[in-house]
């Protein structure tokens, strides 16, 4: 199956403007797709990088400045997964289950109403990411009599957006993002019950 890993190519992670550089933000964006597209090629499957720009990876990559609605529907061509370059836990396992779960579509829904990963087998579905974009995805699916499945996982479940989600990292991951924040300095914190990354 063709797996799509959009990734912003251009500024990523301004969320975690806070806490790092640009530079940094673009190289620890690029770790966390490497860690992807290395999963879904360890589970049996090509990747193919979807940016907004240029990007050095090991796999396809198509440049489209588009946004992320606009440009995963022109590139969707049942059947088609569509994975997030920013989860850093995803593991071959997390994919496989991903893309073997049956349903004509199939929703990883993230933390904070997002849609993380989705396998598409229904000519019709079209995505649409602004907002509690799982929730809109749910509809459409019903709205095209789709037959609608979703996959309850953590790994899939976890999106790299803010500070607050690089302790996940710290904790849970195990490929090169992991070691880039560790190489940057992060650190495991407990702080107030809390647990935080911190350099």
């Amino acid at each position: 199956m063709e797996v799509l890993v959009p990734f912003a190519g251009r500024e990523p992670k301004t969320r975690l403007a806070d806490c790092l550089r640009p530079d940094e933000r673009a190289a620890f964006a690029r770790a966390m797709c490497l860690d992807v597209c290395a999963a879904v090629a360890d589970a049996g499957h090509e990747p193919t990088v979807l940016s907004t720009a240029p990007i050095d990876v090991d796999w396809p990559v198509v440049v489209d400045e588009r946004p992320l609605t606009e440009a995963v529907n022109a590139a969707l061509v049942p059947p088609t997964a569509v994975v997030m370059a920013d989860l850093a836990l995803l593991t071959p396992a997390a994919v496989r289950r991903l893309v073997g779960t049956d349903g004509e579509v199939v929703l990883a829904p993230g933390l904070g109403g997002g849609t993380n990963a989705a396998v598409v087998r229904h000519d019709e579905f079209r995505f649409d990411y602004h907002g509690a974009s799982v929730r809109d995805h749910r509809d459409r699916a019903r709205a095209v009599d789709a037959a609608l499945a979703t996959v309850d996982s953590f790994r899939l479940a976890v999106d790299v957006d803010e500070a607050r989600d690089l302790v996940e990292v710290l904790l849970h991951g195990t490929g090169r993002a992991k070691r880039w924040l560790t190489d940057a300095g992060f650190a495991v914190e407990t702080t107030e019950g809390r647990v935080v990354a911190r350099r």
